[in-house]
Formats: C-alpha cells, sequence, structure tokens
C-alpha cells in the first residue's frame, strides 16, 4: 500500500486507496480534461471534489499540491522514482500518456504534432474561451466600456476558425484520437454553458460542431464529464 503522507493535501481530502491516482478536481472544462483522459486510458483512479470557492481551492491543503491553487491535480502513487504529485492539466495529460503509451501518438512525429495541438489549446482557446465567457456570462458583462467584451469575441471567432479549417476530412485534430482532443474539445463545449455559440458563428462552422458531437457520443468521455459529481 502506497505511502501518501508526504501529501499534506489527503489531509482534508483522504484516499481511500492510496494505491490509485488520486484525482483534485471539478467538472469543468480544465477538469474534465484529466478525468476524461483516465477512463480512456483506463487507469485506475479516485475522484476528490475540489470546488472553485477559495475554502477550498485556495487551502493550505489544496496549495500544497497546487501551489497555483487551480484544479485539476493529481496524486500518482507509482510514479517513476515513487509517489508524484502534478498540476496544470496539459502536464498532467502528457503525464498520463506517457504512463498508459495511449493516446500520444506512435511516433515521434506524432507525439509532437498532438503536443502543439495541446499547445494550442493551453495557450490560446482555453484562456480566450475563458476570457470571453468571463465578459458575457459572469461579472464582466457589467463592465460598459466593449472593448474587452470584442477582444475576446473577436479572438475567440480566430482561433475557431483555425480549428475548423484544420478539421477539415479529419475525425481529429491530430491524427488519431488523442490527449489534443481531450483538451480542446471540452472548450469547446463551455459555449454552450456561456451562452456564447451565436456570439461565435458557431453553427456556422463546417466542421467544430459534428467534432464536438462525436467527441462527447464516446462512452469514455460520456461517464467522465461529470467527475467528480458536484451534486
Amino acid at each position: 500500500m502506497a505511502d501518501l503522507s508526504a501529501f499534506p493535501i489527503t489531509t482534508r481530502w483522504p484516499a481511500k486507496d492510496p494505491s490509485v491516482i488520486q484525482l483534485y478536481s471539478y467538472p469543468t472544462p480544465n477538469g474534465v480534461k484529466v478525468s476524461i483522459a483516465l477512463e480512456e486510458m483506463g487507469l485506475a483512479y479516485e475522484p476528490h471534489l475540489v470546488t472553485l470557492k477559495d475554502e477550498d481551492v485556495k487551502s493550505d491543503a489544496f496549495l500544497s499540491l497546487n501551489p497555483n491553487n487551480k484544479i485539476p491535480a493529481i496524486i500518482d502513487p507509482n510514479g517513476p522514482d515513487g509517489p508524484i504529485g502534478i498540476f496544470e492539466s496539459g502536464a498532467i495529460l502528457l503525464y498520463l500518456a506517457e504512463k498508459s503509451g495511449e493516446f500520444i501518438g506512435s511516433s515521434a512525429t506524432d507525439k509532437a504534432k498532438i503536443t502543439q495541438w495541446l499547445m494550442f489549446q493551453m495557450g490560446g482557446l482555453g484562456p480566450m474561451l475563458g476570457q470571453m465567457g468571463f465578459f458575457y456570462k459572469f461579472a464582466g458583462k457589467d463592465i460598459e466600456d466593449a472593448r474587452p467584451r470584442e477582444r475576446y469575441r473577436d479572438e475567440a471567432i480566430r482561433l475557431l476558425a483555425v480549428l475548423d479549417k484544420e478539421l477539415t476530412g479529419k475525425d481529429w485534430i491530430a491524427g488519431d484520437y488523442s490527449i489534443a482532443d481531450m483538451a480542446i474539445a471540452p472548450w469547446l463545449n463551455a459555449l454552450e454553458f456561456y451562452g456564447t455559440k451565436d456570439v461565435v458563428g458557431y453553427h456556422d462552422l463546417k466542421n467544430v460542431p459534428t467534432y464536438v458531437e462525436r467527441f462527447f457520443a464516446r462512452p469514455a468521455v460520456a461517464k467522465a464529464k461529470r467527475i467528480p459529481d458536484p451534486s
């Protein structure tokens, strides 16, 4: 049985089975990336619900694992040199893909192409759609100056066009289904939550809508999209 006592987070969110991967998350786009990966890869894990409230993500316990106070984070009791904690969803996806040997391609070239689209999501699509959501759905919508809202809307439109063009004639973004798709598609689905599909011309896109439908039709994705269950 693995000893996770070196990780203070386990005092706040105790592990029932410390021999499996411990997932600390909430079902946001960034959060479900990892639950989807774990389900797709068939890796044993135990989910812990960490809400977005300060009392959770800014608690000493959570900060001990992720000093950046954002979900998701994991502990793998069977890391390469013993138990290891990892934060940042993209880093976790890469780690899990390497660990499982799945969804990262079969060659160095495949991995490079998958990684570039993973970084496209991490550095562009996710942050821009998230900021757009803030200015359309959350507190930012009350700001009278329209320029920030227009800035993120226009960048979202541009990024969606890049994605739509790349998906022409393809089921998945980088060859076979991969961690890049696990990162990208949950953020595209967030447009529904933000109420911004019409704002960005989502229904006029040729390939993105069917890509999202194809992604969420996968059994592992359908299961993982509510893990950890906030209810």
